[in-house]
């Protein structure tokens, strides 16, 4: 039909579907249309470049070597050399057929003769293998040793036996792709599941803040930002991105296996819609979405592992079970439109069964959408045991992930436009005293927004107007309890938040356990300050009035709670108050109205325990009153429990804990119960580290770690802002640039380019310094000297695929974030092109053999200087 019809499309769609479906594995389809490309009927740049690009397509989305995908596993050397052939027959047609600016025959061509010639170099390998071991271990007659040692030689042409020219080799090609001097337009490898391991577990570990999952236009731009900066086909994106989240479900703990659950099934498939709608001027993505989700799963090894993971993770439900992984994911791209629902039903026939989805089916049996009867289902008056079987069920259903997310923003909304917070305060406690769901919500919202509007309610609240302010303090305590939690759980940032254009800082929740000097408080906090000391650690009060409560916000209170302890044992052990005293003010904080403020106080009383080396009787009788009582709430031992169980460990306590009759074991027991097996592990792990790790030896190992996990073919992760701020950021890039030149530099230089540049363009989490203009303006100039002094050539290099990868996808990034809240907001600190400018003048002024040499190569690059066109031109010598 292709004689007749020159490059069709919809002879193309079917032979596509034909191999998507399995009817035609690859291997049959390259050998077919080599053998046929012969035929001088075909002979139309359309028609060979269309069969060329569904042969390629095919193998990259199917994650799958060479060998494997293009030629089948165990094929003989006789097939596989005339396969090559059939390709060089090819190639040279496609250079005798007239040029067009449509089609990139030669292009194609080209690339699956690179696929293929690498086959036959690892079967001559083989062979050289073979001839060398029979030449060592057996006596041969002369004429056949000579024959096999001519055939090695021969041999050795083609294999290369000298490692260091072959990587050498491997490097200049890297170095070729990095600038654009290559003409194949298909991806620099098959697969790269480090750049993916990487950006998957930075999206999940930082899900709540700045460019975390829970932040879609901000993941949407890092996901747009690598598609272009790979260069790779669309389906082939799909494919390793979906192959890597994969990976990093298999090979996660079991105190992580929820959220990444949760996020291949419930998040990710969203923001691949949200990458859709911003490539819209790329009409393949859509159909290589369909492809590559189809592909994943052709995986049954990947997700078998992935279940098994899971069900040793989550164990089994009898009431609620969990749906099988793949089943859930499956129909999950089915209900976002990543899937068609006739393929879907080609890999699962009942995955569309309504009975599968049981809180959709409720909701549809009531006549509600999920959102609706979700937010039906959490009525105000709603007791906290029954919040957390409904949270439960969540938790197995990842489709209502989004629904109950949107439900939970949309309440706390509310607060700022009411004063009732009792409702409010249930739903607050049901969070926080559920260990999963609020990473949940943290996955599909802005956490920032939703904290914004309770810091704005507590910042605000006064009691003066409220008709019983015992009760309402007591709510508002969940509500900042809640607060403090979400902020120390997901690690953020209290000095601002904003909505629009109105900002609140949250710093009053975190420094709680500030003790003031009298002299230095407000006039209306010293007021606040003598009038509650008076009515809690007087003999002669009559407890707690709700007078006291109108005249003083809940913010000024929180504030002072610290101070209020402090100067309350002071009195005690100067004898100016009694035992029984200090007792009876110390037990109101034991009590729904004012235990809300302990965050701070057990804070305080852990360091001035610490800093008078446990000689501070009065001090840990307080502090175990406390966290023995059976209201103590529960964010109390989850914030500070790391602190309590550090102080315990350590060998001074032991002895002296012991004198004053503080029950060690209890405490202990108790905060590890609260914590749960995950964190304390966390905190073991740090106590048998000590204090004597080093930042050099820390880094060291964060980077091994991640070239380790590259080679073993695992999806690799680094907390770069955790490294970043146990040193300076140009400290940490010196001893990155240091550790991955040696120890990948050029026998590894897809890895060290792929890493750096991960490292040096995704903008870090926390408010630190952008690393991309401190490593080209200050750790570069460093190293340039350095080289200079060395020589190394490898290490020029390497600067250069470093310099030209990372400006590159800096640039991608870059653009991918106009639309979005960081387009007046310099992501990088300062423009790409600004930078790029900076860069070029610097090493031209440089006086530098280094420089001179990285800049000569940059301009040689027509790809490179057309997006950064400062650096054509000659440079003097």
């Amino acid at each position: 039909m292709l004689r007749f019809y020159p490059g069709n499309p919809d002879l193309q769609e079917y032979l596509k579907y034909a191999i998507q479906d399995g009817m035609i594995p690859v291997a049959v389809f390259v050998a077919t249309m080599l053998q046929a490309a012969r035929s001088p009927d075909l002979h139309h740049p359309a028609t060979l470049d269309m069969l060329c690009r569904i042969a390629l397509d095919s193998h990259y989305s199917s994650g799958s070597p060479p060998m494997g995908s293009v030629v089948p596993y165990g094929e003989s050397a006789i097939i596989i050399v005339g396969t090559v052939q059939d390709a060089l027959a090819l190639l040279r047609t496609a250079h005798a057929l007239p040029l067009t600016h449509f089609h990139q025959l030669t292009t194609s061509a080209s690339e699956l003769v690179i696929l293929l010639l690498s086959l036959s170099t690892t079967q001559a390998s083989i062979q050289l293998q073979d001839i060398t071991e029979i030449l060592q271990n057996f006596r041969l007659t002369p004429v056949v040793r000579q024959a096999l040692d001519n055939y090695m030689v021969s041999l050795s042409f083609l294999t290369g036996d000298n490692a260091k020219a072959a990587r050498e080799a491997q490097m200049m090609h890297s170095l070729q792709v990095a600038l654009g001097k290559d003409d194949v337009s298909g991806p620099n490898s098959d697969t790269d599941v480090i750049t993916f391991g990487l950006e998957l577990h930075h999206l999940v570990t930082h899900t709540a803040r700045r460019f975390g999952a829970g932040c879609g236009p901000d993941a949407v731009a890092l996901l747009v930002g690598t598609f272009r900066w790979s260069s790779w086909p669309a389906s082939v994106f799909y494919t390793q991105l979906f192959t890597a989240a994969l990976l990093c479900l298999s090979q996660a703990p079991p105190s992580t296996c929820f959220i990444w659950r949760a996020f291949i099934v419930g998040r990710l498939p969203a923001l691949l819609i949200a990458f859709e709608e911003a490539m819209t001027s790329d009409n393949t993505v859509d159909r290589s979405a369909k492809q590559a989700a189809m592909s994943i799963f052709h995986r049954p090894d990947i997700l078998a592992h992935c279940e098994h993971v899971l069900a040793s993770a989550e164990g089994s439900d009898p009431l609620h079970p969990n749906l099988p992984f793949s089943r859930e994911l499956l129909r999950q791209l089915v209900d976002t439109g990543l899937l068609d629902g006739r393929n879907a039903l080609g890999v699962d026939p009942a995955v569309l069964e309504k009975t599968l989805l049981p809180l959709h089916a409720e909701a549809q049996n009531a006549g509600f959408d999920v959102e609706s009867y979700i937010d039906s289902k959490l009525p105000a008056d709603l007791a906290i045991e029954d919040a957390h079987i409904l949270f439960d069920r969540i938790c197995n259903e990842a489709a209502t992930h989004t629904a109950f997310a949107s439900v939970v923003m949309k309440r706390f909304i509310l607060l700022s436009n009411s004063f009732d917070v009792e409702a409010p305060s249930r739903l607050c406690k049901a969070l926080y005293l559920h260990h999963r769901i609020l990473d949940i919500v943290s996955l599909h919202v802005k956490i920032d927004e939703l904290l914004y509007q309770t810091v704005s309610l507590v910042d605000s609240y006064d009691c003066e107007t409220i008709g019983d302010p015992q009760t309402a303090v007591s709510h508002l305590g969940d509500i900042v309890l809640f607060s403090q939690y979400t902020l120390a759980h997901f690690n953020l940032d209290a000095k601002m938040f904003v909505q629009g254009d109105r900002t609140v800082s949250g710093l009053f929740l975190q420094s709680a356990s500030q003790v003031f000097l009298h002299e230095s408080l407000s006039s209306e906090d010293t007021q606040a300050f003598n009038a509650w000391f008076k009515t809690l650690f007087d003999s002669g009060s009559e407890g707690i009035e709700d007078t006291i409560l109108r005249s003083s916000r809940p913010k000024t209170l929180l504030k002072i709670a610290a101070t209020l302890f402090s100067s309350a044992i002071s009195s005690r052990i100067e004898g100016k108050i009694d035992g029984d005293t200090l007792n009876n003010g110390i037990s109101f904080f034991t009590g729904p109205l004012l235990s809300w403020t302990l965050v701070g106080v057990v804070k305080f009383l852990l360091q001035e325990i610490y800093r008078k080396g446990f000689m501070a009787p009065v001090h840990i009788e307080v502090l175990q009153t406390l966290l023995l009582s059976p209201s103590c709430p529960k964010p109390v031992l989850v914030l500070c429990g790391s602190r309590i169980l550090t102080l315990l460990a350590s060998k001074a306590a032991k002895d002296r804990l012991a004198a004053v009759r503080f029950d060690v074991a209890t405490v202990q027991r108790l905060v590890s119960e609260t914590l749960g097996p995950r964190e304390i592990a966390h905190i073991q792990h740090a106590m048998s580290l000590g204090m004597h790790v080093s930042w050099q030896e820390q880094s060291k190992q964060a980077i091994q770690n991640v070239l380790a996990m590259a080679r073993a073919g695992k999806a690799p992760s680094i907390n770069l802002d955790r490294l970043v701020k146990t040193t300076t950021p140009s400290k940490f890039l010196r001893s990155l640039w240091t550790e991955l030149s040696l120890s990948a530099g050029l026998a590894e230089t897809e890895t060290f380019r792929r890493f750096i540049t991960f490292v040096l363009t995704t903008p870090l989490s926390s408010a630190g310094p952008p690393l991309l203009p401190i490593f080209l303006h200050t750790v570069l100039p460093s190293l340039l000297v350095s080289v200079d002094a060395s020589q190394t050539h490898a290490n020029i290099e390497l600067l250069v695929i470093t310099v030209s990868s990372v400006l590159t996808a800096a640039s991608h990034l870059e653009l991918a974030l106009r639309g979005t809240r960081w387009e007046h907001r310099l992501v990088f600190g300062h423009p790409i092109a600004s930078m790029a400018r900076r860069l070029a003048t610097d090493l031209r002024n440089a006086n530098s053999y280094a420089g001179t040499a990285i800049i000569q190569r940059l301009s040689s690059s027509q790809s490179f200087v057309a997006n950064f066109p400062v650096f054509m031109g000659e440079v003097g010598v």
